[in-house]
């Protein structure tokens, strides 16, 4: 394996159904504070078969560094040799980069709930957790693939993975739409989001797609959601560097849509597409004249846009697996189960030690920075 162009790097990606945009080459021009650097696995006849963007975060006074793979590589994660093959070439690269400690996010499901499934747990108020639900669906290799991980010494955080928890969700919920008519997939929805989709209608919600320049308006309404919601917002800056780079690439990367009503925005959001993949990135609100159903109609607008370009899949990202009425990440889960999709499991983030003595500190460290 060996550090490969941003053109290699793109092109493996152009042909691949699926790739989470945190492994294109272009993501790395989001995190200022840290180094990006574009990897590759080469077969005998000198072609790329498997790539990674690795960010790179260097510790305090020392040229040492905490090498990142946000939900990658992209990589054939069910390989029998997997470790021999390709982990092991990629920890002995990073190591000679300067790396102390690995962490990767393999794009690999290993369960699924239906949306009914999900509901009723919800009403039954048994389970307190997704993972303590029966799945509808499970992949057996990937029982085989978490054993294998751990016995080359890779480390999750329930396996004494030093503090370093998931970065990124383990936990997402996705509506297919391969095989699907948009009848199909709207008279999926539960009665309540038809309702609400109906409502934003008649009340005259019209919901634009809009360029760089509306991404002004996009961040408004996102600093208001930032304090409702009490997390800490991204500055604009990062948003126009997130579309410049990313449309750079492809047109159709990036999307940015905004729901008005009489002419002001209540609701906006961002979209990403990668292949037959497209998810649901950011999004934000007014306080106000939520009656009127914004969000919903711009879901349904993103949905209808996937299924246009070709979407197989439209993912609505994170969800905790918290079951609990009360707990207000229920409520979003709750939300997200009345587009009638799946939640969907994935592997996890996983950690690999390249020198213990520092792993171990740094997560010493993260521990009383919580």
């Amino acid at each position: 394996m060996r550090t490969i162009s941003r053109a290699e790097h793109r092109a493996f990606v152009a042909g691949r159904r699926s790739a989470s945009p945190m492994q294109l080459p272009s993501w790395g021009e989001l995190k200022s504070q840290w180094r990006s650097e574009s990897i590759g696995w080469i077969d005998e006849s000198g072609a790329v078969v498997g790539a990674g963007l690795v960010l790179y975060r260097q510790l305090p006074l020392l040229k040492r560094y905490l090498a990142y793979l946000p939900e990658g590589p992209v990589i054939d994660w069910f390989d029998p040799e997997l470790d021999r093959r390709w982990l092991r070439p990629m920890l002995a690269h990073l190591k000679a980069q300067g790396a102390f400690s690995v962490k990767m996010g393999p794009q690999v499901a290993l369960r699924r709930w239906e949306a009914a499934t999900v509901k009723d747990a919800i009403a039954g108020g048994t389970a307190r957790r997704l993972r303590d639900v029966e799945a509808d669906w499970h992949e057996p290799q990937c029982f085989e693939l978490v054993d294998g991980l751990r016995r080359a010494g890779w480390l999750r955080s329930e396996d004494g993975g030093a503090g370093f928890g998931d970065v990124q969700p383990r936990y997402v919920f996705q509506v297919p739409l391969a095989g699907r008519s948009l009848d199909d997939i709207q008279r999926g929805f539960n009665q309540l989001w038809r309702r609400n989709i109906k409502k934003a209608e008649k009340s005259g919600v019209e919901v634009v797609q809009g360029g760089y320049e509306d991404l002004a308006v996009f961040h408004r309404l996102y600093e208001v959601t930032a304090e409702r919601d009490r997390f800490t917002p991204r500055p604009l800056a990062y948003f126009q560097r997130m579309w410049t780079a990313l449309t750079a690439e492809d047109p159709n990367r990036m999307r940015l849509y905004i729901a008005y009503l009489d002419g002001e925005p209540l609701a906006a959001t961002t979209m990403l597409a990668v292949g037959e993949h497209v998810w649901y990135s950011y999004g934000a609100s007014a306080d106000h004249r939520r009656e009127v159903k914004p969000s919903n109609a711009i879901q349904w607008r993103m949905m209808r846009d996937a299924y246009a370009l070709g979407a197989s899949v439209y993912d609505l990202r994170g969800i905790s697996d918290t079951l609990v009425p009360g707990d207000h990440l229920a409520g979003l889960l709750r939300f997200k189960v009345g587009t009638g999709g799946q939640a969907v499991e994935h592997l996890g983030e996983w950690d690999f030690p390249l020198n213990r003595l520092l792993h171990e500190a740094l997560g010493r460290y993260l521990k009383r920075r919580r």
